[in-house]
């Protein structure tokens, strides 16, 4: 009896370890590995166990930009395990990583969570750090922004109304938009076979209509883009189209 209460408590209760076969991957990726269980002082059944994909954003509360935990995805892995005292069991498992996962950009924290639901226990945990690099049809754009002279300054996580949590990222203008631009921001919506990139051009105030205009926040504009799987195979053709429509809105 006083086992099972330290258990319930979490001393000498099962302990939960997710290994996985890399800790490296790309948005569209499947992910393989196993949760190892192992028993405690006493046996204890556990209800399901879960995976939960993690990340942290910035959301906007009463004027301030606050940091919290952020769940992109919910594996539901098993339910009803019955886990003997000393005993260790592992479950093996194949899960996908979406399209909407944000990259690893400025230091942005992306983990694995793992979560044993045991009744009248405190459940254990375990927290597995990964890797998300930019999917190639991210990454292309991002080449192709670079050639042409945007640089990335900052990448962040927040909260959006309309889109929910979206990465966002940040350019300095360089080259032939540094005298029009002050910023450049771009969020990336991704799919099997195209992306969609929203860019918000920031333009530079330039005499006393330009000061007008900034100071009503009326120098941005919003501008939409989409590219086939076929079209981000050619990189210049993307460059062109991307200077194209921010010159449009750069003037």
């Amino acid at each position: 009896m006083f086992k099972k209460l330290l258990a319930s408590i979490g001393i000498g209760a099962a302990k939960v370890d997710t290994q996985l076969e890399k800790d490296q991957f790309i948005p569209g990726e499947d992910v393989q590995g196993k949760i190892v269980i192992t028993g405690g002082d006493v046996d204890q059944s556990i209800d399901a166990i879960h995976l939960f994909l993690m990340t942290e954003a910035l959301r906007e509360v009463n004027d301030k930009k606050i940091k919290e935990k952020v769940s992109l995805q919910k594996y539901p892995i098993t339910q009803d395990v019955l886990i003997a005292a000393g005993e260790t069991k592992e479950i093996p498992f194949s899960i996908h990583i979406p399209y909407k996962v944000p990259a690893s950009a400025g230091r942005l924290p992306i983990w694995f969570e793992t979560g044993l639901d045991i009744p009248m226990a405190l459940d254990p945990q375990d927290r597995d750090p990964i890797t998300i690099a930019p999917h190639p049809y991210v990454q292309t754009v991002l080449d192709a922004l670079d050639h042409i002279g945007f640089h990335v300054r900052k990448v962040d996580m927040e909260y959006s109304k309309k889109c929910g949590y979206v990465q966002e990222f940040e350019f300095q203008p360089g080259g032939e938009f540094r005298a029009y631009l002050d910023e450049l921001e771009a969020i990336f919506f991704l799919d099997e076979n195209k992306i969609d990139v929203i860019l918000e051009v920031d333009r530079r105030a330039r005499g006393l209509g330009g000061l007008f205009a900034e100071a009503l926040e009326m120098d941005e504009s919003k501008a939409r883009i989409s590219f086939t799987k076929s079209e981000l195979e050619n990189s210049f053709k993307v460059a062109e189209q991307l200077r194209s429509i921010i010159q449009r809105y750069s003037k």
